[in-house]
């Protein structure tokens, strides 16, 4: 297993290409941890329009898809808000995800069809229990990204993310939810949770998916 600190600091492959660092490392072991790809400037629009969104933007967020979604508090007390493609804060961070598809599906032939993304609200008190993000029956998320909007984030806030190998108790990788820090992983390879949260904690998070219509479904439904 390649080390992560040697890929996210830039002693890697593909020395100063952070598309390059990613696809080494979810190569290699399946997931990433950067700590800035974009910049403060980017960033604070991303946060500024996330805070400023009105409360009605925003719903609770339940498990399952389709006519399986139910909302469910013990497993989940987060809030969501879906972003479109013409949601003009995100414009940056929308063209970058598309580069990055792009370059994935080049260099490692994922076939990556589209990309859909939420911001998300985690109040004081909210988490999410250990979860897989490719739904029971329908695998078409691939790879899931999280961005974290925290700017004034510390020790003793909560909201940490725990991801872990397939069926392991004890967590492979805790990632603190820091102003610009981004994780990517094969989202049907890493069970996660975020745990209980001191102060309201948020994030952009997103998949890259394939595409799974068939003679007797239609993905993404119209």
């Amino acid at each position: 297993m390649t080390n992560l600190n040697s890929i996210v600091t830039g002693h890697g492959p593909s020395d100063g290409d952070v598309f390059g660092q990613i696809i080494h490392a979810l190569h290699e072991q399946g997931y990433v941890v950067l700590s800035q790809v974009f910049s403060t400037e980017e960033l604070q629009s991303l946060f500024l329009d996330i805070k400023q969104s009105s409360s009605e933007e925003f719903h609770e967020a339940g498990i399952g898809r389709e006519n399986e979604h139910q909302l469910n508090h013990f497993v989940r007390r987060d809030r969501i808000s879906w972003l479109t493609a013409d949601h003009t804060p995100a414009q940056f961070y929308l063209e970058w995800c598309e580069k990055l598809r792009l370059r994935l599906n080049r260099e490692l032939f994922l076939g990556l069809f589209d990309y859909e993304c939420h911001y998300a609200h985690y109040p004081k008190g909210a988490f999410y229990k250990r979860h897989v993000d490719a739904f029971k029956g329908n695998s078409n998320r691939r790879l899931t990204t999280i961005l974290y909007l925290n700017p004034a984030w510390q020790p003793g806030d909560g909201g940490e993310l725990q991801m872990y190998e397939t069926d392991a108790a004890i967590a492979l990788k805790t990632v603190k939810p820091t102003f610009g820090t981004m994780v990517i992983f094969l989202s049907e390879d890493f069970p996660h949770e975020v745990l209980a949260t001191n102060k309201s904690r948020y994030s952009l998070t997103g998949w890259f998916r394939i595409n799974n219509t068939n003679a007797v479904n239609i993905d993404p439904p119209a």
